[in-house]
């Protein structure tokens, strides 16, 4: 399954009611969402037709995230029904906006995605889906710091050993997605300051000159799932009606944790 028919079926999947995208590029993948979006791209070209209610911002993703609400355009009005017609929730003016989905395929150096990661992870829920791109690197020279190649990944796929290592609270799903994998992060706390705390410990190690040292079990795809799996699992009408209602992360989180542990186990 290619990576872009994977996302249009996690939009299904997840019913998430809002969606925030790091690195526009042309839209292709912003053209899947049709609910209130956020699209952030320095640089973006849009050359596709989009059908959702967005705010594009031309601004790098750190300087995004630094605004004093950078989710505004998220947050319902004071009208229950006007929210109701522009599919946000009829109490959303006085809820907490948190981010149901989102896709992190900007920079492709890990510190970058990684800082996109701790930015997004103030914003979510233990019932929101994080999904970073360009995991599983074909070669050493496609997984490069500095770009070489048509085809590049960079070195975000350090990513996976980063979360599993320094936030054993979270978990991290490869998914085995043409052409180069994806990662899909459950379990967000917003209250959590670990990668803020370790955060130039962690670009000290693993910030290293090219060639990088990829893994074995990276180029071979080892223990990624197969889209379709994660895609047909049981849980998903769980966790859309948990993150609804507002079921706290002590009820939620453990059992869908190992609900999606259990897929896993297919790999």
């Amino acid at each position: 399954m290619k990576r872009h028919e994977f996302l249009r079926e996690l939009h299904k999947a997840a019913a998430n009611r809002n969606y925030l995208e790091i690195g526009v590029n042309d839209g292709r993948s912003l053209r899947l969402s049709r609910v209130p979006s956020i699209a952030v791209d320095p640089a973006f070209k849009v050359v596709t037709e989009i059908r959702c209610d967005v705010h594009l911002v031309r601004a790098t993703s750190d300087d995004f995230f630094a605004r004093d609400n950078p989710l505004a355009h998220l947050k319902g009005g004071r009208h229950p029904l006007r929210n109701l017609r522009r599919g946000r929730s009829p109490l959303g003016h006085w809820r907490r906006t948190t981010l149901d989905l989102s896709f992190i395929d900007g920079m492709h150096l890990f510190e970058y995605a990684l800082r996109d990661f701790m930015n997004i992870e103030r914003h979510s829920d233990w019932g929101s889906v994080i999904v970073f791109d360009d995991m599983l690197p074909r070669s050493v020279d496609e997984a490069a710091r500095d770009r070489h190649t048509t085809a590049w990944t960079g070195d975000v796929y350090k990513l996976t050993e980063i979360l599993t290592r320094h936030r054993t609270d979270l978990l991290t799903v490869l998914v085995d997605t043409e052409p180069t994998g994806q990662l899909v992060v459950f379990g967000a706390d917003p209250t959590s300051t670990v990668l803020h705390d370790r955060y130039e410990e962690i670009v000290a190690e693993y910030d290293v000159p090219d060639p990088q040292k990829v893994p074995e079990t990276i180029l071979e795809r080892a223990g990624a799932v197969r889209p379709e799996d994660l895609l047909g699992a049981g849980f998903w009408p769980l966790l859309a009606r948990a993150r609804n209602l507002g079921v706290p992360r002590g009820r939620g989180w453990p059992a869908l944790r190992r609900a999606v542990e259990e897929v896993t186990l297919l790999r």
